[in-house]
């Protein structure tokens, strides 16, 4: 028996197969013989080879993802123009409000002006645009066409004809490949930014669909001091026909709100509109006539206006006026902007000179940017000295005949 069994190993150290190995275990004789525990028979040598994986189950079809489908989800895909805005800072302009839309489904507002059309478009020509010779390589793409610049007319027409041509050049350009949306530049045109995000937006008139207007009639008040009302605490006076000029001390009835700045009043038979910043509100408004472009009082939060009082200086007397801006009051005008808003502001014939105060009190002539930043610089040093609204600028201007020298202190 033992013979059997040896013989039957060489035979299985022979052949080394998987046929022989089934074989030999399926042998009455040697499932009960103990040569079965062996070394030999556990040693690797002996093992039979691995049986071959099996197959995986075949993969089920699947399309494969586009070029569009691997965008992030905040690039932006589409921008419709909702409407215009007029920015009344030391220098007046329309800038587009615009609606964007993402690639993961958002919405959101942006603010820009033409300029930065012109600058993006720029900087795109200079880094996509086929070469001299038409000759194009892998970054080269035919841009849209921007519409031109306009020297000559009326801002806001011009604001508003340009409207369909940058919806046009905004709808080809955002069609573009896909490589060209992932541009740094394009990405930070179209990106809301924390003044975009901050701002409200008023009539939105391209998004909105058409209603009627319902004309509310409101009561007459029996008791005029049941009426809201406000007290002048600063002296304000208009720079336009539609500002209520006023006096500190007199008492304003409030008809509304405008905005968040602004209301609009009547007060000795003179009605208009002025930044709530002057006044002391005695009795406020009541929600309802809160009704102004921004929503009521509750929405109310930093002014958006700041006011710079001015002075013109003639041999008549002086003509003061405050003139509101939509800037911040830490801004620093150039002194072209200030040079070409006193202009606006006094329709004076002739050359004028700009100038302000110095802390002893005698006038100083601007002439350069470099005088405006003195002028801002001691402004904001006599801050604490004088009593002033929130948003106006602690400093003034005096405008005077640019040939009148006799304004100046020339001693010595």
């Amino acid at each position: 028996m033992a013979v059997y069994i040896s013989e039957v190993i060489q035979h299985v150290l022979k052949l080394n197969g998987h046929l022989s190995i089934c074989l030999l275990l399926s042998s009455p004789i040697l499932l009960s013989s103990p040569l079965l525990s062996s070394p030999l028979l556990a040693s690797p040598s002996l093992s039979s080879p691995p049986l071959p994986s099996p197959l995986p189950p075949p993969l089920l079809s699947s399309p494969l993802l586009s070029d569009f489908d691997q965008l992030p989800h905040d690039i932006p895909i589409s921008a419709t123009i909702a409407d215009i805005e007029e920015k009344k800072g030391f220098i007046d302009y329309y800038r587009f409000v615009i609606e964007v839309r993402t690639r993961g489904g958002s919405k959101y507002l942006i603010y820009r002006r033409y300029s930065q059309f012109f600058n993006l478009h720029s900087d795109l020509e200079l880094k996509h645009s086929p070469g001299d010779q038409g000759t194009s390589g892998p970054n080269t793409c035919r841009l849209p066409t921007l519409p031109g610049k306009v020297f000559i007319g009326n801002k806001k027409e011009i604001a508003e004809n340009r409207i369909p041509e940058l919806n046009t050049y905004m709808k080809r350009l955002l069609g573009l490949p896909t490589w060209v949306l992932l541009d740094d530049d394009i990405r930070m045109f179209f990106y809301q930014t924390e003044s975009d995000s901050q701002h409200q937006p008023r009539a939105l008139r391209r998004l909105r669909p058409p209603t009627r207007r319902v004309k509310t009639v409101k009561t007459n008040q029996t008791d005029v001091f049941s009426s809201p009302r406000a007290e002048v605490v600063f002296d304000f006076s208009g720079s336009g026909r539609l500002e209520l000029s006023m006096k500190a001390g007199e008492v304003i009835f409030l008809l509304r709100r405008v905005n968040t700045d602004w209301l609009e009043g009547t007060v000795s038979n003179r009605t208009g509109i002025f930044p709530e910043s002057f006044v002391k509100i005695i009795k406020p408004l009541p929600e309802s006539d809160s009704d102004g472009e921004n929503g009521g009082a509750s929405g109310k939060g930093a002014g958006s206006y700041s006011c710079l009082r001015c002075y013109l200086l003639t041999p008549q007397g002086v003509d003061t006026r405050d003139v509101c801006v939509e800037e911040d009051i830490s801004t620093q005008p150039s002194y072209k902007e200030l040079l070409a808003r006193m202009r606006d502001v006094f329709k004076v014939d002739g050359n004028i000179a700009l100038n302000y105060r110095d802390p002893e009190g005698d006038l100083v002539r601007l002439l350069d940017d470099g005088d405006v930043a003195l002028m801002v610089a001691d402004g904001r040093g006599q801050r604490s000295k004088v009593k002033r609204p929130v948003n106006q600028f602690p400093w003034e201007l005096h405008v005077t005949a640019a040939s009148d020298l006799s304004v100046y202190n020339t001693e010595i």
